[in-house]
């Protein structure tokens, strides 16, 4: 027997039994009716929150995020110093026109999984252009590295490693370039950053020394010498990138940190990379200690399909249980706070539309959009509760590229020194005028030469995003101001690719002080080697050429000897006399 309760009057209670329905029968008219709502209820409930939430919880996580494309740079650097405390001056090759030598072709490489063996042919004309800027006499030594970042880090392995194969396999045959197999390989997102870190910190000079009183400084325990007095170096910048899918944070943490737990330390250890830039080893005045987190999904489009697809979700849900069509027609369309005042916009989701009209409220939007962040109550965290080392607030500088600058510029036109307070404002302003007079703004060439209606439609949005995940996500305080949005530094922009070749190429100026040292040191000793060398090969070249006319001389000697021998028995035989024995030795 099966009895069921439910915590209602308790003339409600029943019975079911499996013998046949006696007791349904004799159960009055009115249990019957409470009993088929509720299983109605329960039913609908159960269909709202499952089968729905499995139905368009899913749209974000089945997204596949592809590379827009393949890039290929060309750097060059002068003969080294021969300073050893120095790195190589590295810089972008530039053509005839000045221009930066760089090229880019589409789609991404990650395209082509299920094809590898067209990479090679996909591949070649980057290489091609790259092999007419180098000069032809320099192919040999010039090293060629193939870095993979996101569009193939969503692939499995084995294509991965079928698309690497098919380069390291065909490149070598139409190629000349120095390319061995660590030369290509698929980079981490934490690698991505760190190349990213010592980029932009190589082009603001970062790296060099400097007695300078004037110039911020910051003192360093160096990682692997603990037992070192601590060093004064520098102070490096941290760098904050929030791209259209995923949002990037990277600082050196130039003291030794602490964990709140060993699990903690344990997670601590996948995002804290220590490396030395130097080209000496067993020299720790470039030895760096550096935090990378990558967070995919808060990039500044990410975070936006992941509110539609939540607005959706839940305005679906209570309107099933409410019995409502709000956002369903455009007549009753569901009421925005992150878009500017009385924007319109739409959400498509299998086959069904969502229309929404914006309301402008900067605050509001903040509010909504906090849950986001998946912030937890653990000390040391940042976004998803992800580990992150305390940042010196008084004693540091940032850099906030891709959307950081895109959300203060574009439109706000607040790009370059970043405050919290006039941000805010001029973000609230512009959420709460209303569409009619941004599109009239726009049409006016008011805003940035590359805005465009997507920027302002979503820049409400966005704005409160980046806001959130600096100050919310991140914990900076409200009140810091060494936040730097930019594009470029120095007028030129920087890639991850700049620190990528200087990392990898740092040993270089070490081979070539030991080679200029070992030449300097033995230069009497080259040229007396020369000279010997040439000597002895002429005094060998001699003694063969002496053996070889001696040998020569002995086989004509035997020759004649035989001649001689085989005349003199002829003559006897002629003579009918028997052939004179000749004494030998007994």
């Amino acid at each position: 027997r099966i009895s069921i309760s439910c915590l209602l009057p308790a003339s409600w209670h029943f019975s079911i039994s499996p013998v046949g329905c006696p007791r349904i029968l004799n159960t009055t008219l009115r249990q019957i009716v409470v009993i088929g709502i509720l299983a109605a209820a329960v039913s609908l409930l159960y269909y709202s929150l499952v089968v729905i939430r499995n139905k368009y919880g899913r749209a974000y996580r089945d997204k596949r995020f592809h590379s827009s494309g393949s890039r290929i740079f060309v750097y060059c650097w002068p003969r080294h110093n021969g300073n050893p405390h120095d790195l190589l001056d590295i810089k972008q090759m530039r053509d005839k026109n000045r221009k930066p030598v760089v090229m880019k072709i589409k789609p991404g490489i990650s395209e082509f999984a299920s094809s590898p063996e067209k990479v090679s042919d996909y591949i070649s004309p980057l290489l091609s252009f790259a092999a007419e800027h180098v000069p032809r006499a320099k192919h040999k030594e010039t090293p060629l590295y193939i870095l993979c970042t996101a569009g193939m880090r969503i692939l499995p392995e084995s294509q991965q490693k079928a698309i690497l194969e098919d380069l390291l396999t065909d490149i070598p045959v139409h190629f000349d370039f120095l390319f061995s197999d660590s030369h290509a390989e698929v980079i981490s997102g934490k690698q991505e950053g760190v190349y990213a870190w010592i980029g932009i910190n190589f082009v603001l000079g970062r790296f060099e020394h400097t007695d300078d009183e004037d110039e911020a400084i910051v003192e360093v325990h160096v990682p692997g010498s603990e037992n070192k007095e601590a060093i004064f170096r520098k102070r490096t910048v941290g760098i904050l990138d929030m791209g259209g899918v995923s949002t990037q944070i990277a600082y050196e943490v130039p003291k030794t940190v602490s964990f709140a737990s060993s699990q903690q330390e344990e997670v601590a250890k996948n995002l804290l990379a220590e490396f030395n830039l130097g080209c000496d080893a067993h020299q720790t005045e470039h030895v760096y200690r550096v935090y990378v987190a990558t967070f995919l999904g808060f990039g500044g489009n990410a975070a936006r399909q992941r509110y539609e697809d939540s607005l959706f979700t839940s305005t679906v849900l209570k309107n099933r249980l409410l019995g409502k069509q709000t956002g369903m027609t455009s007549d009753s369309p569901y009421l925005d706070p992150c878009l500017p005042l009385d924007a319109q916009d739409e959400i498509q989701q299998n086959g069904q539309t969502m229309y929404l009209r914006g309301t402008g409220d900067f605050n509001l939007c903040r509010e909504i959009i906090q849950p986001f962040m998946n912030k937890t109550n653990e000390t040391q965290t940042s976004l998803n509760g992800v580990y992150q080392p305390a940042v010196h607030f008084q004693n540091s500088e940032f850099y906030g590229f891709s959307e950081f600058y895109y959300c203060t510029e574009d439109v706000l036109r607040m790009g370059g020194d970043y405050n919290a307070a006039k941000f805010t404002k001029a973000a609230k302003d512009y959420c709460a005028t209303k569409w009619s007079i941004l599109r009239e703004r726009f049409d006016r060439g008011l805003y940035a030469s590359h805005a465009d209606l997507h920027r302002l439609k979503y820049q409400c949005f966005k704005s409160a995003w980046m806001y959130e995940v600096f100050h919310s996500g991140f914990s900076f305080p409200v009140s810091y101001s060494n936040l730097k949005t930019a594009l470029q530094v120095y007028d030129k922009e920087v890639q991850w690719t700049l620190g990528a070749i200087l990392y990898r190429t740092r040993f270089l100026p070490l081979r070539d002080i030991q080679q200029e040292n070992f030449r300097g040191s033995h230069s009497h000793w080259r040229s007396f080697s020369f000279v010997y060398n040439h000597y002895l090969f002429f005094v060998c070249f001699l003694i063969v050429l002496l053996s070889i006319l001696l040998y020569l001389l002995r086989l004509r000697r035997i020759h004649r000897r035989m001649l001689r021998n085989s005349s003199s028995t002829s003559l006897w035989i002629e003579e009918g006399l028997p052939p004179q024995k000749i004494a030998g030795p007994l």
